[in-house]
């Protein structure tokens, strides 16, 4: 099966439309995944056949009149990473809480994979990861900074604290997908950084693209649905999540006592109460129990 995520910064003047239209095409195609919509575009990731993926995104570039192809990365999943199809109306497609910030008409420079190894190799230049930190955790590049953020909304606060030390040094900006470091280059030209770089196509398109030799990626990424992770070869990793904090756990993690499937791990024991975890224990025994008839229980559902 493949899985493609893919987004576009565009000026959408009915999100609502939008979001129906396509919608229907991918249940039309068969098609599972998550996609939002917003005024300021799209963004999301399909699972499918290859030739439906390549309907919508036909469909698409023909509804706002895209010449080029789509700017899209492609992996593989043995089994469907998601388990039915969602298109939202967001305000904002990656939430950043700067619904203001349009990258499509400002936005940091994209480098390809060669000249981001040139980049994060020169000592003057600052590496920064702009994901959460647990996907930090995960998986990162040699140097780079953890703004150490739990979501995306909290990374203006570290834009702005870098902003007051020095916007002399050229940044080198990465994230999973090359989403989130649209709105986070042009975040950074906005305070005054003036050298600002993002990755092309993000992580996963730099694995796609570099040879193991020239490799510089450390760990696996992390991805936003069942697969948890992924390796250096693009292939579903060694981690799992947590189904009570959605945490990516490392199979130390799992082998920990605190880790009970469905319950608790050692990242979310201490913030769990009996109530909750008394809940969470009935939760995973009737998804256990639908699994065992053969159904899915909603409490599965992504």
């Amino acid at each position: 099966m493949k899985v493609v995520s893919l987004y576009r910064f565009l000026d959408l003047k009915d999100p609502q439309s939008f979001r129906d239209q396509l919608k229907a095409l991918c249940d039309e195609q068969d098609l599972l995944g998550t996609m939002l919509v917003a005024t300021e575009g799209f963004n999301g990731t399909l699972a499918g056949s290859e030739e439906s993926i390549r309907k919508v995104m036909d469909w698409i570039r023909g509804r706002f009149g895209i010449a080029e192809e789509l700017d899209a990365r492609w992996t593989e999943a043995d089994e469907a990473p998601f388990r039915r199809m969602r298109v939202k109306v967001k305000k904002e497609i990656v939430t950043l809480g700067r619904p203001d910030i349009l990258p499509h008409k400002g936005t940091g420079e994209h480098v390809d994979a060669k000249r981001w190894n040139e980049l994060i190799s020169d000592p003057d230049v600052v590496v920064i990861d702009t994901r959460n930190h647990y996907e930090f955790e995960v998986g990162t590049f040699p140097g780079a900074l953890d703004p150490g953020n739990d979501s995306f909304r909290q990374f203006p606060e570290f834009a702005r604290k870098l902003a007051e030390q020095s916007t002399d040094r050229p940044l080198a900006m990465f994230c999973t997908g090359g989403i989130r470091c649209e709105k986070a280059t042009a975040l950074m030209l906005e305070l005054g950084f003036n050298d600002v770089y993002h990755l092309q196509g993000g992580i996963l398109n730099y694995l796609a693209e570099v040879d193991e030799a020239d490799n510089k990626w450390d760990g696996e990424c992390f991805v936003f649905d069942s697969r948890v992770a992924v390796d250096r070869d693009l292939a579903e990793g060694g981690y799992v999540q947590c189904h009570a904090c959605r945490m990516p756990l490392s199979a130390n993690d799992v082998q920990s006592p605190d880790y009970r499937e469905g319950v608790s791990c050692p990242l979310c024991i201490a913030d769990s109460d009996e109530d909750r975890r008394a809940r969470l224990e009935e939760r995973q025994k009737q998804m256990m129990l639908a699994a065992e008839r053969g159904d899915t229980h909603i409490g599965r559902k992504t």
